[in-house]
């Protein structure tokens, strides 16, 4: 299907669009090291987090990805954005503080500092999967806006959202995100909130318009089920716990506390916005039976609001789009290159580390789009809650120990830990056992970090880690936390 979209239209969208990406390229103009592209020098305050938080969060998954699914179970579809948000209020009360605390620049890092380098380099590799099928998440819907609104092909619809996300983000990196965060962000809150609550007063409005919905689980937020609804925040929840490109918002923060009431910000930004795109999903199921599902947002903002009004919100879900790709894109590339292939090949060169970390995103850019092609008619949600169930499973609670109980296990078990309940989660998924990954992924973390820990081998001490010393010199881990590590 392709979206009829008029001439004023297309040109405010893509006004919107290089006006926010400008303002990215504008603040980029600083970025000359690897720290300033991929934590933007430490200096990101309270809307800085919230916008990077957000604007990633809030892509393809959480727009045009909860509108889909509305379409198809009502209201119940809005967990996605609700369960990022409470993802990031836990974030905010637990986990920020320590983890700012100390001057790392990767969960692989964290872990390492902890448990081993075999540790970190296992943890980088499951994360960096499980990302990818998010960044997924948001390709697939780009792919198919374009395709709809200019009416090309899926490959040349992939050219040029990587183009796209490549202005969005290849210059600047962090810096970009946070900014071009921020602005999206504010565009998507203004016309959003417009279009849905015009949308919820002519639908309470009109009986013949309510009488015509599916019955009263459509209206529940337990209308898949209780258990459901419980799996999919428990996904949400362990899977942004361990994703890299949140954890890299909060070690951007200029100080722990920044980065607390930036996770706090964040999940105010998020929560509210998925309701809007549920309520029109409800509403074209039954206005508009013959929109494909992944396109019912684009179509109603198109064909049912006002031109300022939908132009301006067509701009936001695009940027959205690029805006969650790229900073995904970020995250699995700062774990590549600062864990995995610098250490390999002893990059010590800055200029050489930032030259890496922009290749390797422009590798997932083309590998997710040609993933995508091969998977055009999925579900997007689908992706997004088996990607935070992925990352989750081996690292959830190994980071979890990590900084409240750090000596709880020996990092042999730790690597054990990762690797076979990231292999239980995939196993899940592709044996159709219907167990949820996320459950059987932690089930089998927990199971080996408890016979590892009542097994009796005593972790190293901190001071007698080689690590620690390493770090120290190079990053500065901070005295406060290194006491408390002791204690």
């Amino acid at each position: 299907m392709q979206l009829v979209i008029s001439m004023p239209q297309l040109l405010l969208m893509l006004a919107t669009i290089f006006l926010v990406i400008g303002g990215g390229i504008y603040a980029a103009r600083a970025v000359d090291s690897a720290e300033g592209y991929t934590l933007g020098g430490r200096t990101a305050g309270t809307p800085m987090i919230a916008g990077s938080l957000a604007g990633t969060m809030v892509g393809g998954g959480a727009t045009i990805g909860t509108a889909q699914l509305a379409s198809s179970v009502g209201l119940s579809a809005w967990w996605f954005t609700l369960g990022s948000g409470i993802a990031f209020l836990i974030m905010g009360l637990f986990y920020a503080q320590p983890l700012r605390a100390t001057s790392l620049e990767t969960i692989p890092q964290y872990l390492s500092l902890h448990y081993g380098k075999s540790v970190g380099a296992a943890a980088t590799i499951v994360a960096s999967l499980g990302i990818f099928f998010s960044t997924v998440s948001s390709i697939l819907p780009g792919m198919k806006m374009i395709s709809a609104i200019f009416g090309t092909p899926a490959a040349i619809s992939a050219v040029l959202l990587i183009l796209l996300v490549c202005a969005y983000i290849f210059f600047g990196g962090m810096k970009s995100a946070g900014v071009g965060g921020m602005l999206k962000m504010v565009i998507i809150w203004v016309t959003m909130v417009l279009a849905g609550g015009s949308l919820f007063f002519t639908m309470r409005n009109d009986p013949q318009f309510v009488a015509a919905l599916p019955s009263f689980p459509w209206y529940s937020l337990f209308g898949r089920g209780v258990s459901a609804a419980l799996s999919n925040l428990l996904s949400l929840i362990v899977g942004v716990l361990c994703t890299q490109t949140y954890i890299q918002c909060l070690f951007s923060a200029d100080s722990p506390k920044t980065a607390m009431y930036g996770s706090f910000a964040g999940a105010l930004v998020t929560i509210p916005v998925g309701l809007p795109c549920a309520l029109i999903g409800m509403y074209m199921h039954v206005a508009h039976p013959e929109v494909p599902a992944m396109l019912v947002l684009p179509a109603f903002l198109l064909t049912e609001q006002p031109i300022l009004i939908g132009s301006l919100a067509m701009g936001g879900i695009v940027l959205s789009l690029i805006g969650s790709i790229g900073g995904l894109g970020l995250g699995i590339s700062t774990m590549v290159s600062k864990d995995l292939i610098t250490p390999l090949c002893h990059i010590s060169d800055g200029k050489t580390q930032l030259k890496l970390t922009r290749s390797i995103v422009l590798v997932i850019l083309f590998i997710g789009c040609a993933f995508a092609i091969a998977h055009q008619d999925s579900e997007i949600l689908f992706w997004n809650f088996l990607s935070m169930a992925l990352r989750g499973a081996g690292v959830f609670l190994p980071l979890t120990l990590a900084i409240f109980a750090p000596r709880f296990v020996n990092g042999k078990w730790v690597l054990a830990s990762v690797i076979f309940s990231s292999l239980a989660a995939i196993a899940s998924v592709l044996t159709g056992t219907g167990i949820k990954p996320v459950f059987l992924g932690v089930a089998v973390s927990a199971l080996i970090l408890i016979v590892g820990h009542f097994a009796g081998t005593e972790p190293p001490a901190l001071d007698e880690n080689p690590l620690l010393e390493e770090w120290t010199d190079e990053h500065g881990v901070m005295t406060e936390q290194k006491k408390k590590f002791k204690d």
